[in-house]
């Protein structure tokens, strides 16, 4: 839905809904995101946040007649797509993900490759539904699981693959008039995973080196290639990941800013938290161990920090050291939660950046990702899917009316 005083777009994303394959996708599409815009933007178009696999998206690049079918889809909803979740690559419902969901990271031209055919088929969406306007984006991976990173070359030739993507998108928009922006999306246990980690990520993107290579690979003069950088390549700031990380995301919003590196999608998500951790609480807390995802943790001891990749690993680690401890991790939970049963949410954090938005508008592209609906314990479920997408909708909504 269009927010108002220039507060950009807002939607959630169907990554919460099935969609390993295209058929999937399109039945989640249909399904669920008409009911969510009945009740949230009746009167007006609604903006979609589509996720694409990787076989989806070779699906709709292939084929010029299913994505006619999906324009006539979304002309008859009143929707229309302005962004894409293209960080899973593969399968992420049903089964074990963990840290095959980085996969193919960005070293890999299966990476890449996907990567252009999603901004493809975004062109020739924003084409068809006649909004010239809408500069749409991509969301990705956070370049690689940090374990997998383990020297230079790595990271040069994930860099190097980075700047093809970058020249796919100035000759795309070169050719459809389309701008199509690809956002990075920092997490934890990833190579960029700090706000600190991706400003000097995007230091090294536009160092001479790199700024000539894209020069090269993009065939623009030198003097256009920072530009092109600067115009085609940002992030997606989630504020449960960086808040799992203790950052202050208000603080890292700002920080963002001022080294120029453009939010492109700015991400509402709240994190499970509890301040005083203690043996009682820990059966309650290993209810949200069974699950398909990584659980990175974060306990905070005597101010010093140590992470882990699930929250089980974090409560056993926790048994053998019963010092005062405050935990944090990476489990998804409704951002309209202030509490989850017997534990806190990183619903401050969502508010403070909210906030940060209402005074200074970030980004055009605003969305909720709570995809953890179908592993949530069954007892903290009420409602419909449908029911819980528009409280969440609903609540970001009246948070930028009332910020500031």
């Amino acid at each position: 839905m269009q927010l108002p005083d220039g507060l950009g777009l807002l939607t959630y994303s169907t990554l919460v809904h099935a969609g390993d394959t295209w058929s999937q996708m399109r039945d989640s599409l249909a399904t669920y995101v008409p009911e969510v815009k009945a009740r949230v933007s009746p009167d007006e178009p609604f903006g979609v946040s589509l996720r694409l696999s990787g076989k989806a998206a070779g699906v709709l690049a292939a084929d010029p007649d299913e994505r006619a079918s999906l324009g006539d889809l979304l002309d008859r909803e009143d929707l229309f797509v302005y962004t894409v979740n293209a960080f899973p690559h593969g399968p992420f419902k049903g089964a074990s993900v963990m840290e095959r969901v980085y996969e193919p990271d960005w070293t890999t031209e299966e990476r890449a490759t996907y990567t252009c055919q999603v901004a493809d088929v975004l062109a020739d969406l924003t084409l068809r539904a006649g909004r010239p306007g809408l500069s749409p984006s991509i969301q990705t991976a956070p370049m690689a699981f940090a374990p997998k990173v383990g020297d230079e070359a790595y990271v040069s030739r994930f860099t190097s693959q980075v700047l093809r993507v970058v020249a796919h998108l100035a000759d795309l928009e070169a050719r459809t008039g389309v701008r199509v922006k690809l956002a990075i999306e920092p997490e934890p246990a990833c190579y960029l995973e700090t706000t600190p980690q991706t400003i000097a990520y995007f230091e090294r993107l536009r160092d001479p080196r790199s700024v000539a290579e894209l020069a090269r690979v993009a065939r623009l003069p030198l003097s256009e290639a920072e530009g092109a950088l600067r115009r085609y390549l940002g992030v997606v700031f989630d504020m449960g990941h960086q808040a799992v990380g203790f950052e202050d995301v208000r603080a890292s919003l700002i920080a963002l800013t001022e080294a120029g590196v453009p939010v492109f999608k700015l991400q509402a998500a709240a994190a499970l938290w509890v301040e005083d951790l203690d043996a009682d609480v820990v059966p309650a807390l290993r209810e949200f161990t069974d699950t398909i995802y990584l659980s990175q943790t974060t306990l905070q001891q005597d101010g010093g920090r140590r992470s882990f990749l699930t929250l089980g690993e974090a409560l056993d680690a926790y048994a053998g050291d019963l010092r005062p401890t405050e935990l944090r991790t990476h489990f998804h939970v409704p951002v309209f939660l202030e509490e989850i049963g017997p534990f806190r949410t990183t619903r401050p954090a969502v508010q403070d950046a909210l906030r940060l938005h209402r005074e200074l508008p970030l980004s055009d592209h605003l969305e909720i990702e709570t995809y953890t609906w179908d592993v949530l314990p069954e007892h903290l479920k009420t409602g419909s899917i449908t029911d819980y997408v528009t409280r969440e909708l609903e609540f970001v909504r009246q948070e930028l009316n009332t910020s500031g």
